[in-house]
C-alpha cells in the first residue's frame, strides 16, 4: 500500500509502506474511505514535537472494513465504519465510566495517512453505520473520528448549558467544531475568536453570535466588554499554546468552566491564579467513543454538517501539499482521498 511518512519538520512523503495484517485476534484492517491532515500534526511538520526517526502519519479515518480478528464480532466486513484516534475495548473501568480516551488498553492511531489501516482493539472502538453512507456524508463522518469528537467533547468539558454565553478560543477545525457543539448544547450566545474572514464566516454559518478579533489582553478584555465585565459560563480553547490558554481561564467568569483539547505546548497554569478564580478546567484527548452513535446520526439526519470544515480536498498522493496548505493558513482542513 502507500501511505504519508514524516522524515523530519516539513519533510512528509508519500511512500510504498507493508500492507498491514492482523496482529492481534481484537483487530481489524479497514480501507479508507478518506482521510485526513489534522492541525495537530502540524506540530511534527513545524518541528515543535520531535520526529527522531522517519514514521507513519494520521489519526482520523473513515472507511471499510476489509478483515477482522477472532475476537471480533462487533463489526464485519464491508461495513463502513466510523472509528477514534484513541482506540479502545471499550469494556475496561475506565471505557464504562465514559473515558474511553484513557482506556486501560488505550492505543493512539498514527497510521491512518494510507489506503488501509490496522486497528487496534477494534471490537470497542469501530462503530459501523447501518448500511454504506452516500459520499456526500463521508467528510462529516471523518471529522467525527476527531475533530468534530474534540470539539463536542470541549463543550462537554466545560459544562456548556442552555442559554449559556460560551467563547471558542481557536478557529481551526477543532474550534468551528466546537462552535457547532456549543450550539447543538442550547448555548445562547456564542463567541468566536478569530481573525480570519473565512473561518469568521464559517463559524457564524455554524451558530456563533459574536466575533472577536483581539488576542491576548486585548481579547480578554473585550470578552468582558461582551458580557458585562464579568466573563463567559463556559469557555472551550481549542488551540494549545500557553497565550490560548491564559486568553481562556481569564475569559471566564468566576465559577465558570474551561474545556482544553488543544494539545499543550508549553504551557503552565498558575496554581494561585487559579485557586483564586473559582475557574474549573477540564481537558484532555477527547472520549470520541462515547460520543459517536449520537454523533454519527446527528451527521446522517443532517442536523449537523462538520464536514464543511474540510475546505481542501486532494488525492492522498498529495498529502504534502496539504500539510502545506494547512500551515500557511491557505485551508483550514485537508482531506485526502485514496
Amino acid at each position: 500500500m502507500r501511505g504519508a511518512v514524516i522524515h523530519a519538520p516539513g519533510d512528509i512523503r508519500f511512500e510504498t509502506l507493508p500492507d498491514p495484517k492482523i496482529v492481534d485476534p481484537t483487530d481489524a484492517i479497514i480501507r479508507t474511505a478518506v482521510t485526513c491532515v489534522c492541525g495537530s500534526d502540524l506540530w511534527a511538520w513545524r518541528g515543535l514535537d520531535a520526529t527522531d526517526e522517519a514514521h507513519p502519519m494520521g489519526h482520523e479515518y473513515v472507511g471499510f472494513v476489509e478483515e477482522v480478528g477472532p475476537e471480533v464480532t462487533a463489526v464485519r466486513p464491508g461495513q463502513f465504519v466510523v472509528g477514534s484516534f484513541a482506540t479502545s475495548d471499550n469494556t475496561c473501568a475506565n471505557c464504562r465510566n465514559g473515558w474511553q480516551s484513557n482506556c486501560l488498553n488505550r492505543e493512539f492511531m498514527s497510521t491512518c495517512q494510507a489506503d488501509y489501516v490496522r486497528i487496534p482493539n477494534a471490537q470497542g472502538t469501530l462503530v459501523a453505520t447501518d448500511e454504506v453512507p452516500g459520499e456526500e456524508f463521508w467528510p462529516g463522518l471523518l471529522a467525527v473520528s476527531d475533530v468534530m469528537g474534540t470539539g463536542w467533547y470541549a463543550a462537554d468539558a466545560a459544562e456548556v448549558r442552555p442559554g449559556s454565553t460560551a467563547v471558542v478560543v481557536g478557529d481551526g477545525a477543532v474550534g468551528l467544531c466546537a462552535v457547532i457543539a456549543a450550539k447543538e448544547k442550547g448555548a445562547e450566545r456564542i463567541i468566536a475568536m478569530s481573525r480570519h474572514e473565512s473561518r469568521q464566516r464559517l463559524a457564524r454559518a455554524f451558530g456563533a453570535t459574536d466575533i472577536v478579533t483581539e488576542r491576548g489582553d486585548e481579547g480578554v478584555a473585550r470578552i468582558k466588554d461582551l458580557t458585562d465585565g464579568i466573563g463567559a459560563d463556559s469557555v472551550l480553547e481549542c488551540v494549545g499554546t500557553a497565550q490560548s490558554m491564559s486568553q481562556a481561564l481569564r475569559s471566564a467568569r468566576p465559577g465558570g468552566n474551561v474545556g482544553f483539547v488543544g494539545v499543550p505546548h508549553e504551557v503552565a497554569v498558575d496554581g494561585q491564579e487559579l485557586f483564586f478564580s473559582h475557574v474549573g478546567l477540564r481537558g484532555g484527548p477527547a472520549p470520541v467513543r462515547r460520543y459517536l452513535p449520537d454523533l454519527i446520526d446527528r451527521v446522517l439526519s443532517g442536523r449537523i454538517d462538520p464536514g464543511r470544515v474540510f475546505d481542501l480536498t486532494l488525492p492522498l498522493d498529495q498529502v504534502a501539499e496539504g500539510y502545506r496548505a494547512m500551515d500557511e493558513r491557505r485551508a483550514i482542513k485537508t482531506l485526502l482521498k485514496p
